[in-house]
């Protein structure tokens, strides 16, 4: 069983969760998830399967879109709804949607977030959530992630109450903590806040129109037809450059030849997926870092046919 699975992954469940199930339904052993969802959050989860493990990160990578919502009036510990309330303020006056569109315009492109402590960031080797669940508060290194674009989902000219709460759909970087930015959202504002629902809509080329439940998983295996579902590993791999190359050239490929740089191609020091013309990945290559003018393997994807 080779290929790409996009799952509709539930709320209360982990992504490993989601691996360890989709092992006993899928009778395989070698199936890995492409980035951690938090319990609470749905959504978009592509799976790899077989030798498909290997284009994992590639999608992780890739950019992410989500719907989120976020609530000001309280912070919690977790900075979702899940965790303890930490802060308190009642939302005292009438917050307009031009001042919050200005607050979302401040909060795109290139910004730095901190990790917050429950996730899955290493510290020392150890998750932040394990110093956090003993309740031990370590230092935390900034990171540059990038918003591309953020939209409001809400109509309303103005926004009153002692908790207001209002969706937006957010595309960005890999590494972008969402729940982070609801609560950048809120301090920008004024008020405590905390991320109260959270959808992935999106992950690299993958949406939720693409994606199956686990019932559904079940059904296709029952019936005999989940490689009618599988995604194809190229899927993948399908915003990354690519160099055709012949039969001749695929031979060595397999055999993690290096590759000239042809003249007409234009490359930059990110992966290149070396191609068949019947569009079939081969390997990943990237700029070789000492020989000018040739690439060198990354990663064999198939040697086998």
């Amino acid at each position: 069983m080779e290929g790409i699975l996009p799952l509709f992954k539930p709320a209360g469940l982990t992504s490993h969760d989601c691996v360890f199930k989709l092992r006993k339904i899928l009778k395989t052993k070698k199936v890995g998830h492409t980035g951690t969802l938090d319990p609470d959050v749905t959504g978009v989860l592509p799976i790899c399967i077989g030798k498909a493990t290997k284009v994992a990160e590639y999608i992780t990578d890739a950019g992410k879109a989500y719907v989120g919502e976020v609530t000001l009036g309280f912070s919690t510990t977790t900075e979702d709804a899940s965790g303890e309330v930490v802060e308190k303020k009642t939302v005292n006056r009438t917050i307009s949607r031009a001042e919050i569109m200005k607050v979302l315009q401040s909060l795109t492109g290139e910004i730095e977030q901190t990790p917050p402590m429950f996730s899955a960031v290493k510290i020392g080797g150890v998750r932040l959530y394990e110093y956090a669940r003993k309740g031990i508060e370590v230092e935390r290194p900034t990171r540059k992630v990038t918003i591309y674009s953020i939209e409001m989902l809400d109509d309303r000219e103005h926004f009153e109450g002692e908790l207001i709460s209002f969706r937006f759909r957010v595309s960005c970087s890999k590494g972008t903590y969402i729940r982070t930015l609801a609560v950048m959202i809120g301090e920008s504002l004024g008020f405590p806040a905390h991320m109260s629902y959270l959808q992935r809509v999106q992950s690299a080329n993958f949406t939720l129109e693409n994606c199956l439940t686990f019932e559904e998983v079940e059904k296709h295996m029952e019936e005999g037809t989940i490689f009618s579902v599988l995604q194809p590993l190229e899927t993948a791999l399908s915003h990354l450059p690519k160099l055709l190359i012949n039969d001749k050239v695929a031979e060595k490929v397999k055999n993690g030849a290096l590759l000239q740089i042809p003249e007409d191609f234009n490359t930059s020091n990110g992966p290149i997926i070396a191609e068949t013309v019947d569009g079939m990945a081969l390997a990943i290559y990237s700029k070789h870092p000492n020989k000018p003018g040739l690439l060198k393997p990354v990663k064999v994807l198939r040697n086998d046919i």
